[in-house]
């Protein structure tokens, strides 16, 4: 692999994150005024809250959660929040409980139950700060009367194999939840409740990042109705999860609070940071190391053929025409793709991206690509993605390691191993789903 482009590659993925850092989002957003608080564009007078409470779930709330404790020092009370295993950090007066992801465990349950018990002595004097980022649907279990945590992680699983996109996960887990979808206001009334969200969806919708819990739903249970028969689910999702969306469909449970629902008069939700704060930033630092940088789209979806696909394209044209830049070129994209499970392999979305980018550009000597996964982590292995280029292939054929066969078996990661390119950050502080870029050299 062409070092220098590696480098290259790398810092200007680290400066996309760096822009985003979760402490750092939440202090552009929050800051004290004498005896205000100035939140976005709202203003809060301290003195009039008895207590200030934190609570919260996602992989980057505990630098959120610092931050927050940094700003207010005594005047906060405490709080709880949920965050994925290894993404914790030591906190003062908030407490900090880690759990599963992206399928829910008993300790994200027991996370949650902790919150409830702050949500319900809340009274109508005191300010709560629901924090959110990415992850936290799966780390704010609270099954739905009837349900269990075992069937919610049941659907879970299912609904990623599936390979269906955030929002219609996401639509489907807020009717199965008593707090999601809206339904954490109903937990905090009657205080008053300011949501602080670190974006890792597409076009920053409240209502579908970590599934809702503090936004209006849009969705329905007919809407779910129709998920589960477009994938398939009707026959191997658990029997009270078929229930429940039957019950709802036919009016016998309560829909979500939708939109201009009177309870969320006292709540005010306010994104601090997303994908496309992280582009910029790193196509300023591409531009530094000398590349012509274009951000092509911040809002990739789909399956990552399709997406590989027009990588392939881009980088070709690039080479070709100079269109829609000329070399030396960075071409940047944002957004979350999604991946069939067929095999039994161990990987990420972001390596087996990259593993697919590699055959099509293989060949191509001055083209490199990296897929990498803002939050530090690709699925459930340690790498943040991978960096390929156009000796990716011939250098596993060199070391007979069968990259066709890693790719049917889902086993993106046992092909970086063994031929080298991943890319590792550690758990990084933020998430704002995925960044992609391709260098192309003159």
């Amino acid at each position: 692999m062409n070092e220098n482009q590696r480098e290259h590659a790398e810092a200007i993925f680290r400066a996309g994150i760096r822009a985003v850092r979760a402490d750092q989002a939440v202090r552009r957003a929050v800051r004290p005024e004498g005896d205000q608080l100035v939140i976005g564009e709202k203003r809060y007078f301290l003195d009039a809250f008895r207590n200030i409470l934190v609570v919260g779930a996602g992989k980057a709330t505990a630098a959120m959660a610092g931050a927050v404790e940094e700003l207010l020092g005594d005047r906060l009370a405490g709080g709880h929040i949920s965050v994925k295993y290894g993404h914790g950090a030591p906190l003062a007066r908030v407490k900090v409980g880690e759990g599963g992801h992206p399928v829910p465990d008993q300790a994200g349950e027991e996370n949650m139950r902790e919150i409830l018990k702050i949500l319900g002595g809340a009274g109508e004097d005191d300010l709560v700060f629901c924090l959110l980022s990415g992850g936290g649907s799966a780390l704010l279990p609270a099954p739905a009367a009837g349900l269990t945590l075992k069937d919610k992680q049941e659907t879970t699983r299912r609904l990623l194999e599936s390979g269906a996109p955030i929002g219609e996960m996401n639509a489907v887990r807020k009717h199965l939840s008593r707090i999601k979808g809206g339904n954490l206001v109903r937990e905090t009334a009657p205080a008053r409740l300011v949501s602080l969200v670190l974006s890792d969806v597409v076009g920053d919708d409240l209502g579908t990042i970590a599934s809702g819990p503090t936004a209006p739903d849009p969705t329905t249970f007919s809407d779910c109705e129709e998920i589960i028969k477009r994938y398939s689910l009707s026959e191997v999702i658990p029997r009270n999860i078929r229930d429940r969306i039957a019950a709802g469909v036919a009016g016998k449970i309560p829909e979500t609070p939708k939109p201009g629902d009177p309870i969320f008069t006292r709540v005010y939700n306010l994104v601090v940071g997303s994908n496309r704060l992280a582009l910029e930033a790193a196509r300023d630092a591409a531009r530094e190391l000398g590349y012509r940088p274009v951000i092509i789209s911040s809002q990739v979806v789909g399956d990552i053929e399709d997406f590989s696909a027009v990588v392939e394209r881009t980088v070709k044209e690039v080479e070709s025409s100079g269109e829609p830049v000329s070399p030396p070129a960075c071409l940047l994209w944002g957004g979350e793709t999604t991946v069939k499970i067929r095999g039994s392999g161990t990987g990420g979305r972001n390596q087996e991206l990259a593993l697919r980018v590699a055959l099509r550009i293989a060949g191509m000597r001055k083209a490199s690509f990296l897929s990498g996964g803002t939050d530090g982590t690709d699925g459930p292995t340690e790498a943040a993605g991978a960096v390929v280029d156009g000796e990716t292939v011939s250098r596993a054929k060199k070391m007979k390691v069968p990259l066709i066969e890693h790719l049917n078996n889902n086993d993106s990661f046992t092909f970086f191993h063994k031929v080298g390119g991943h890319l590792y950050t550690g758990p990084t502080g933020t998430n704002v789903m995925d960044l992609y870029l391709a260098l192309v050299e003159a």
